[in-house]
């Protein structure tokens, strides 16, 4: 949802863009350091150091925002860019759920934790994909936005699985967290693939 209402936050973007335009690095180079970012707290995640995980991972998400802010306002937005940003947004989810196949986790509805990583995985990949596919076969003239969890929702609630991690050592929570995400994410790829679909009835 909050990817069809970027102009919340168009004040913000442009704030943190004059910011953070000053410094010798380019929206590439953010992009990267996002990357970065999100090994750093998977690694955390991995040694079950939650607090410092959490503050690098919203590192990571702070980048990712910094990025486009900065090429807008230094008018260096680029195709290429706009490729990477998406690919490293991607990666970002990935890693840090990555980290979380390292711990102990417990079922859910007498389905492990690890089932429900992959179905967070699963439901990311085809939502991306949905938008990716219907504009590559041409479906849709403009990007399939939209769904009741898009990438900015996704992440909150990750943000909010690792809170819960950190908060209770049994993970049960933390798992509740991912377990909603998994049947979200995919209700939202369902969604991508019904719109692009009914555009074209």
């Amino acid at each position: 949802m909050l990817d069809t209402k970027r102009s919340w936050f168009k004040d913000l973007e442009k704030i943190i863009g004059k910011m953070f335009g000053v410094l010798p690095l380019t929206p590439n180079q953010y992009t990267l350091l996002s990357g970065v970012m999100a090994i750093i707290s998977a690694y955390f995640i991995i040694k079950e150091l939650f607090w410092p995980a959490i503050l690098f991972f919203l590192i990571a998400g702070f980048l990712d925002f910094v990025d486009g802010a900065v090429a807008r306002q230094k008018n260096m937005s680029t195709k290429v860019g706009a490729y990477l940003d998406t690919i490293f947004d991607r990666y970002v989810e990935a890693i840090i759920l990555f980290g979380f196949l390292f711990i102990s986790l417990p079922e859910i509805f007498s389905i492990s934790g690890y089932v429900w990583i992959y179905l967070v995985m699963f439901g990311s990949v085809v939502t991306t994909y949905a938008k990716a596919a219907a504009k590559e076969k041409e479906l849709v003239n403009q990007e399939l936005k939209g769904g009741l969890m898009s990438r900015a929702e996704r992440l909150i609630l990750i943000f909010i699985t690792l809170i819960f991690a950190a908060l209770y050592p049994d993970y049960y929570y933390s798992v509740v967290v991912l377990f909603i995400i998994a049947i979200l994410a995919n209700f939202t790829a369902i969604q991508r693939v019904w719109s692009a679909i009914k555009l074209n009835k």
